[in-house]
C-alpha cells in the first residue's frame, strides 16, 4: 500500500512539472518565429530618467518605471524579459509571474503602454529643425511623450534651455544623450554617410530599458498624434520587429531599384527616416544573414555588415538597414507612404495614393527642403508649426495662415495637391479640439 501511495504521489508530481511547462511553451509559442529563434514580446518599457535629465555613455539614463498596472504583482524584470519558470531570479514573485507571462500576449494587446518613447539625433545645425519636430510632436499626442535625444555636447544647453520653457508640464519628459559608439569602431561610424547619421543603429543597445521606440529624423513633422503611429506596434505580428515606409511609391523614379549596388527590401526600398521599433524583439531576434550561416543577433551583425558593404552603400545606416531585412523580410511591417511623405511623392507628380485619398499624418522634408525655395509648399508647413505659440488658437494661428501661403505655391508639382498637406491636419485640430471640449 505504502509503494502505491509513493508511486501515485510522484506520478501526480510529474503530471503537474508537465502541465507547468506546458504552459511555458505556450507562452514561448506564442511570439515564436518560423524559424525557430524566439521572438519574445514585452510592452511595458521601464521609462530612463527624470524629467529633464542628462544620460551618457552606453546605458540609458535613469531607473526603471513601474511599468504596466497590472504587472504589478511582479518585478518588471519578470515581465519585461521573459524567463522560463525555473530561471525566474529568487527574489522574483514566481507563480505569478509565471501566470503572468503566459497571458501576457493578449494583456498587452488590450492595455497598452502609458508613455510614447520618441528618439531623434541631432548633430550640427539642426537645433531648431529638432525643436520644430518636437512641437509637432506634442501639439497633437494624447498620451504621455518621452523624449530622447541624443545631440552632440555642444546643443545640450541650448535643448535643455528650450524644452525646459515648453509648457506642457507632466505631458512631455526628456532626457539628452551624448553622440556615443562602439570604441572599437567608433572612427568607422562616424564617417558613415553623414556625423551621427549611424548613431541610430545603436538605440536598441542603448536604450536597454526601453521597451519600444519610435525613431525619427529631424526633419519630420508629425500632423496627427504620435499615438496613431505608435498603434501600429499592437498590429505586428509574432515575427515583426519594426516598421518603417518604403523609399519610393512609383518604381521608375527609385533609387534602391535602379542604383543600389547591395541587397535591399521588397520592390524599391525602404525609407529609416521614420522607424517603429519594438526593440525587446530587435534585442531577442537572431538574424538571418549572408555572412555566415550562423544568425547573428543585433550587436554582433552590425560590424560584419559595414566591413562587407561600406563600398557599396550610398545612404549609410539605411543602406545596412535594408540589407537586414531583406534577409529577414517577415520581420519587418510596412506602413502606408502618407506615414513618411517626402518630396518624392510629389515633385513629379503626386504618387503617394493615401495621401491623396486621407492627407499626409507624417510630413518628412528630406533633402533640407525646409530651408531653401526649391519646395515651397513643404517649407510652408515647417514655417507655420515653427512659428505657432503654444496655447493660440490652432486653427487662426496655423491653419489659416499656412493655407493661404500654401496656395501660393501653386506654380509647383507639390503645390498643385497642397490639400493633401492640410487635409488630415484639419482633422487633427478638429479632434483636438473636441478632446479638450470634453475634458480629456
Amino acid at each position: 500500500m505504502r509503494r502505491f501511495a509513493r508511486v501515485a504521489l510522484l506520478c501526480l508530481g510529474c503530471g503537474l512539472c508537465s502541465l507547468l511547462y506546458g504552459f511555458s511553451q505556450l507562452a514561448l509559442s506564442l511570439e515564436q518565429e518560423p524559424g525557430g529563434a524566439r521572438e519574445r514580446q514585452a510592452r511595458d518599457p521601464a521609462a530612463p530618467g527624470g524629467r529633464r535629465q542628462a544620460g551618457g555613455g552606453w546605458a540609458a539614463a535613469g531607473s526603471a518605471g513601474r511599468g504596466e498596472a497590472g504587472a504589478g504583482r511582479c518585478k518588471n524584470l519578470s515581465v519585461s524579459f521573459w524567463n522560463s519558470y525555473w530561471m525566474l531570479p529568487s527574489d522574483v514573485c514566481g507563480m505569478n509571474c509565471f501566470w503572468e507571462a503566459a497571458f501576457r500576449y493578449d494583456y498587452m494587446k488590450t492595455h497598452p503602454s502609458e508613455k510614447m518613447h520618441l528618439a531623434v539625433v541631432a548633430c550640427g545645425e539642426r537645433l531648431e529643425e529638432t525643436v520644430t519636430m518636437l512641437r509637432s510632436a506634442i501639439i497633437f499626442s494624447i498620451r504621455p511623450l518621452q523624449f530622447h535625444i541624443f545631440a552632440e555636447d555642444q546643443l545640450h544647453e541650448s535643448f535643455k534651455n528650450i524644452l525646459d520653457d515648453f509648457p506642457y508640464e507632466g505631458k512631455v519628459n526628456y532626457t539628452l544623450y551624448p553622440i556615443t559608439f562602439p570604441n572599437e569602431s567608433a572612427a568607422e561610424w562616424k564617417k558613415l554617410f553623414k556625423p551621427c547619421a549611424s548613431q541610430r543603429l545603436f538605440l536598441p543597445l542603448i536604450l536597454k530599458n526601453v521597451d519600444s521606440l519610435l525613431y525619427v529624423d529631424t526633419d519630420i513633422l508629425f500632423l496627427r498624434p504620435v499615438d496613431d503611429i505608435w498603434s501600429f506596434l499592437g498590429k505586428f505580428n509574432s515575427t515583426q520587429i519594426a516598421a518603417m515606409a518604403p523609399e519610393h511609391e512609383e518604381p521608375r523614379i527609385g533609387w534602391y531599384n535602379r542604383f543600389a549596388r547591395h541587397p535591399y527590401y521588397g520592390v524599391t526600398g525602404i525609407n529609416s527616416g521614420v522607424m517603429l521599433m519594438n526593440m525587446t524583439r530587435i534585442r531577442r531576434k537572431y538574424f538571418k544573414n549572408d555572412m555566415t550561416p550562423v544568425r547573428l543577433q543585433w550587436g554582433e551583425i552590425l560590424m560584419p555588415l559595414l566591413k562587407k558593404y561600406k563600398l557599396n552603400i550610398t545612404w549609410g545606416d539605411q543602406d545596412l538597414l535594408n540589407i537586414m531585412f531583406f534577409h529577414n523580410p517577415e520581420s519587418l511591417y510596412v506602413f502606408p507612404c502618407q506615414w513618411n511623405y517626402r518630396p518624392d511623392h510629389c515633385i513629379y507628380g503626386s504618387n503617394c495614393k493615401e495621401a491623396e485619398e486621407e492627407g499626409i499624418f507624417i510630413l518628412h522634408g528630406n533633402r533640407g527642403v525646409y530651408h531653401d525655395d526649391k519646395q515651397p509648399t513643404f517649407r510652408a508647413v515647417y514655417e507655420a508649426i515653427k512659428n505657432y505659440s503654444f496655447g493660440d488658437d490652432l486653427f487662426h494661428s496655423l491653419l489659416q495662415p499656412l493655407e493661404l501661403e500654401l496656395q501660393k505655391t501653386m506654380h509647383t508639382y507639390c503645390g498643385r495637391v497642397y490639400k493633401v498637406f492640410v487635409k488630415q491636419l484639419t482633422k487633427s485640430i478638429r479632434d483636438l479640439y473636441a478632446r479638450r471640449s470634453k475634458g480629456r
